[in-house]
């Protein structure tokens, strides 16, 4: 299930920009490289704009609930730690210690 949400981010973040980059913007943007007259034959004058707009903030939404998910899913793994600390124990070249405390010699403080 995480690997589908994962490659379901992917899709809809390719999905996401591609969709930005066709909005035309004052200079014009990339929609005409993208067809941006065949869709205005389609949608209408403003329908492109409007259609796009609305794919533009469902994708958005999808974009950030898939990032949240994923990140509250990623850390409820018992996995986690570091990978590097973790081969050391278990080939027994690292064992926690506990560190050592050294005691400062009281001073008296100097009048100066």
């Amino acid at each position: 299930m995480y690997t589908f949400l994962i490659i379901l981010h992917v899709v809809v973040s390719i999905l996401l920009i591609v969709v930005i980059l066709m909005q035309s913007s004052k200079g014009g943007g990339l929609s005409g490289t993208f067809g941006g007259a065949a869709s205005t034959a389609v949608f209408g004058g403003r329908g492109a704009g409007s259609f796009l707009s609305k794919v533009t903030v469902s994708l958005a939404f999808a974009f950030m609930v898939l990032a949240i998910v994923i990140g509250l899913w990623g850390n409820v793994s018992e996995d986690n730690g570091s990978v590097v600390l973790k081969k050391a124990q278990e080939s027994g070249q690292f064992s926690p210690v506990a560190p050592e405390v050294i005691e400062q010699p009281e001073t008296e403080p100097s009048d100066n």
